[in-house]
Protein backbone atom coordinates (compact mmCIF):
# COMPACT_ATOMS: atom_id res chain seq x y z
CA UNK A 1 0.00 0.00 0.00
CA UNK A 2 1.23 3.53 -0.77
CA UNK A 3 2.32 5.43 2.34
CA UNK A 4 3.49 8.42 4.10
CA UNK A 5 7.32 9.23 4.67
CA UNK A 6 8.82 10.80 8.03
CA UNK A 7 10.47 14.42 8.14
CA UNK A 8 13.94 13.05 7.63
CA UNK A 9 12.51 11.44 4.44
CA UNK A 10 10.70 14.59 3.04
CA UNK A 11 14.38 16.54 3.72
CA UNK A 12 16.09 13.51 1.39
CA UNK A 13 13.32 14.20 -1.27
CA UNK A 14 13.58 18.00 -1.51
CA UNK A 15 17.91 17.92 -1.44
CA UNK A 16 17.44 14.91 -4.15
CA UNK A 17 14.59 16.71 -5.89
CA UNK A 18 17.25 20.26 -6.03
CA UNK A 19 20.02 18.19 -6.92
CA UNK A 20 17.94 17.14 -10.20
CA UNK A 21 17.93 20.03 -12.29
CA UNK A 22 20.50 18.75 -15.34
CA UNK A 23 19.71 15.69 -17.93
CA UNK A 24 21.27 12.76 -16.50
CA UNK A 25 21.63 12.71 -12.98
CA UNK A 26 22.90 10.19 -10.84
CA UNK A 27 20.52 8.95 -8.12
CA UNK A 28 20.06 6.13 -5.94
CA UNK A 29 17.77 3.19 -5.67
CA UNK A 30 16.24 3.97 -1.82
CA UNK A 31 16.36 8.01 -3.26
CA UNK A 32 14.02 7.28 -5.63
CA UNK A 33 11.87 4.88 -3.56
CA UNK A 34 11.53 7.70 -0.99
CA UNK A 35 10.44 10.49 -3.37
CA UNK A 36 7.85 8.33 -4.45
CA UNK A 37 6.38 7.69 -1.15
CA UNK A 38 6.86 11.62 -0.02
CA UNK A 39 5.21 12.12 -3.84
CA UNK A 40 2.01 9.89 -2.52
CA UNK A 41 2.05 11.44 0.72
CA UNK A 42 1.76 14.87 -0.79
CA UNK A 43 -1.76 13.89 -2.76
CA UNK A 44 -3.25 12.22 0.31
CA UNK A 45 -2.75 8.73 -0.98
CA UNK A 46 -3.32 7.43 2.21
CA UNK A 47 -6.99 8.41 2.46
CA UNK A 48 -7.73 6.73 -0.25
CA UNK A 49 -5.94 3.63 0.38
CA UNK A 50 -7.61 3.40 4.16
CA UNK A 51 -11.43 2.78 1.93
CA UNK A 52 -10.33 -0.40 0.22
CA UNK A 53 -8.82 -1.52 2.80
CA UNK A 54 -11.47 -1.15 5.30
CA UNK A 55 -13.46 -3.01 2.24
CA UNK A 56 -11.50 -5.94 1.97
CA UNK A 57 -9.04 -5.14 -0.76
CA UNK A 58 -5.24 -4.33 -0.10
CA UNK A 59 -2.67 -4.48 -3.02
CA UNK A 60 -0.32 -5.51 -0.56
CA UNK A 61 -2.54 -8.81 0.23
CA UNK A 62 -0.62 -11.72 -0.02
CA UNK A 63 2.54 -10.44 -0.48
CA UNK A 64 5.71 -11.78 1.39
CA UNK A 65 7.32 -8.66 2.51
CA UNK A 66 4.21 -7.94 4.41
CA UNK A 67 4.52 -8.55 8.00
CA UNK A 68 1.01 -8.29 9.54
CA UNK A 69 0.65 -5.29 12.42
CA UNK A 70 4.11 -4.01 11.06
CA UNK A 71 4.03 -3.26 7.64
CA UNK A 72 5.83 -3.77 4.38
CA UNK A 73 9.63 -4.82 5.22
CA UNK A 74 10.88 -4.62 1.95
CA UNK A 75 9.76 -1.88 0.08
CA UNK A 76 11.07 -1.36 -3.47
CA UNK A 77 10.74 0.44 -7.19
CA UNK A 78 8.12 -1.76 -8.34
CA UNK A 79 5.40 -1.54 -5.63
CA UNK A 80 6.42 2.47 -5.15
CA UNK A 81 5.27 3.00 -8.80
CA UNK A 82 2.61 0.90 -8.68
CA UNK A 83 -0.93 2.33 -8.61
CA UNK A 84 -4.21 0.98 -7.93
CA UNK A 85 -7.29 2.24 -10.32
CA UNK A 86 -8.50 4.99 -8.25
CA UNK A 87 -4.96 6.83 -7.58
CA UNK A 88 -4.24 6.19 -11.44
CA UNK A 89 -8.10 7.98 -11.67
CA UNK A 90 -6.93 10.84 -9.62
CA UNK A 91 -4.11 11.20 -10.78
CA UNK A 92 -5.27 11.34 -14.28
CA UNK A 93 -7.88 13.67 -13.43
CA UNK A 94 -5.91 16.02 -11.84
CA UNK A 95 -3.16 15.78 -15.29
CA UNK A 96 -0.66 14.56 -13.54
CA UNK A 97 -0.86 10.96 -14.61
CA UNK A 98 1.75 11.17 -17.57
CA UNK A 99 4.10 12.93 -14.89
CA UNK A 100 3.91 10.26 -12.44
CA UNK A 101 4.99 7.52 -15.84
CA UNK A 102 7.10 9.51 -17.07
CA UNK A 103 9.16 9.30 -13.92
CA UNK A 104 8.92 5.49 -13.19
CA UNK A 105 9.45 4.69 -16.66
CA UNK A 106 13.45 5.92 -16.14
CA UNK A 107 14.23 3.96 -13.44
CA UNK A 108 15.21 -0.06 -14.72
CA UNK A 109 14.54 -3.73 -12.80
CA UNK A 110 10.94 -3.10 -11.17
CA UNK A 111 9.12 -6.52 -11.25
CA UNK A 112 5.96 -8.00 -10.15
CA UNK A 113 6.25 -7.45 -5.90
CA UNK A 114 9.89 -6.83 -6.25
CA UNK A 115 13.08 -4.88 -8.27
CA UNK A 116 16.37 -5.51 -9.85
CA UNK A 117 17.07 -1.84 -9.66
CA UNK A 118 20.50 -1.13 -9.53
CA UNK A 119 21.89 0.97 -6.39
CA UNK A 120 22.44 3.85 -8.45
CA UNK A 121 21.50 5.04 -12.01
CA UNK A 122 21.02 8.04 -13.91
CA UNK A 123 17.52 9.81 -14.96
CA UNK A 124 16.40 12.96 -16.61
CA UNK A 125 13.13 13.89 -14.92
CA UNK A 126 12.29 14.50 -11.22
CA UNK A 127 8.93 13.93 -9.88
CA UNK A 128 7.17 16.72 -8.22
CA UNK A 129 3.33 16.40 -6.88
CA UNK A 130 1.51 19.31 -5.29
CA UNK A 131 -0.21 18.80 -1.99
CA UNK A 132 -3.55 17.42 -3.10
CA UNK A 133 -5.10 16.29 0.16
CA UNK A 134 -8.48 18.39 0.21
CA UNK A 135 -9.20 16.22 -3.10
CA UNK A 136 -7.84 13.05 -2.01
CA UNK A 137 -10.14 13.44 1.09
CA UNK A 138 -12.68 14.25 -0.81
CA UNK A 139 -12.28 11.30 -2.98
CA UNK A 140 -12.07 9.10 -0.05
CA UNK A 141 -15.66 10.31 0.99
CA UNK A 142 -17.28 9.44 -1.93
CA UNK A 143 -15.58 5.73 -2.02
CA UNK A 144 -16.63 5.63 2.10
CA UNK A 145 -20.40 6.81 1.32
CA UNK A 146 -20.62 4.21 -1.83
CA UNK A 147 -19.46 1.22 -0.20
CA UNK A 148 -22.09 1.99 2.58
CA UNK A 149 -24.80 2.07 0.42
CA UNK A 150 -24.08 -0.72 -1.74
CA UNK A 151 -24.99 -4.10 -0.26
CA UNK A 152 -23.24 -5.89 -2.87
CA UNK A 153 -20.11 -7.50 -1.71
CA UNK A 154 -17.16 -5.69 -3.46
CA UNK A 155 -18.79 -3.46 -5.10
CA UNK A 156 -16.04 -0.88 -4.39
CA UNK A 157 -13.37 -2.89 -5.08
CA UNK A 158 -14.67 -3.90 -8.68
CA UNK A 159 -15.90 0.05 -9.67
CA UNK A 160 -11.47 0.52 -9.16
CA UNK A 161 -10.63 -2.44 -10.74
CA UNK A 162 -12.96 -1.36 -13.84
CA UNK A 163 -11.74 1.93 -13.86
CA UNK A 164 -7.79 0.77 -13.54
CA UNK A 165 -8.81 -1.33 -17.21
CA UNK A 166 -10.39 1.79 -18.60
CA UNK A 167 -7.33 4.06 -17.16
CA UNK A 168 -4.55 1.85 -18.73
CA UNK A 169 -6.71 0.94 -22.74
CA UNK A 170 -6.70 4.74 -22.37
CA UNK A 171 -3.00 5.02 -22.27
CA UNK A 172 -2.56 2.12 -24.83
CA UNK A 173 -4.88 4.09 -27.55
CA UNK A 174 -3.14 7.37 -27.58
CA UNK A 175 -3.34 7.49 -31.94
CA UNK A 176 -7.17 5.88 -32.06
CA UNK A 177 -9.13 8.94 -31.37
CA UNK A 178 -12.36 7.18 -31.54
CA UNK A 179 -11.69 4.86 -29.00
CA UNK A 180 -10.15 7.64 -27.11
CA UNK A 181 -13.15 9.32 -26.83
CA UNK A 182 -15.13 6.21 -25.74
CA UNK A 183 -12.90 5.42 -22.73
CA UNK A 184 -12.91 9.02 -21.40
CA UNK A 185 -16.99 8.42 -21.86
CA UNK A 186 -16.42 5.47 -20.08
CA UNK A 187 -14.15 6.99 -17.40
CA UNK A 188 -16.75 9.93 -16.61
CA UNK A 189 -19.77 7.17 -16.06
CA UNK A 190 -17.94 5.44 -14.05
CA UNK A 191 -16.63 7.98 -11.65
CA UNK A 192 -19.96 10.12 -12.03
CA UNK A 193 -21.01 9.20 -8.47
CA UNK A 194 -18.11 11.23 -7.39
CA UNK A 195 -19.75 14.18 -6.21
CA UNK A 196 -17.91 15.69 -3.45
CA UNK A 197 -14.48 15.37 -5.38
CA UNK A 198 -15.58 16.53 -8.35
CA UNK A 199 -16.97 19.52 -7.10
CA UNK A 200 -13.14 19.91 -5.39
CA UNK A 201 -11.80 18.83 -8.74
CA UNK A 202 -13.55 21.70 -10.45
CA UNK A 203 -12.28 24.52 -8.13
CA UNK A 204 -8.77 23.23 -8.52
CA UNK A 205 -8.86 23.03 -12.56
CA UNK A 206 -10.13 27.10 -12.18
CA UNK A 207 -6.91 27.73 -10.39
CA UNK A 208 -4.50 25.01 -12.31
CA UNK A 209 -5.87 24.51 -15.93
CA UNK A 210 -4.90 21.55 -17.32
CA UNK A 211 -3.32 21.95 -20.69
Amino acid sequence: MPGSTSKDSSSQVSSSSRELTTPFMQISRQTVITMGIHALHEIGSNSICNVCIANGGSCCQGCRHLVKGIGCQKRNTSCTAWLCGFLKFFLYETGLLREWNDFWEQVPGQDYREDFTPEVFYVTKSLHLPDLRNLSEALATDLHELAKSHIVSGFILTLREKIDKQIDQLHECQHNRKKKTKLKRNIKMLSSPFQRFQKELHEYRQKFPIS
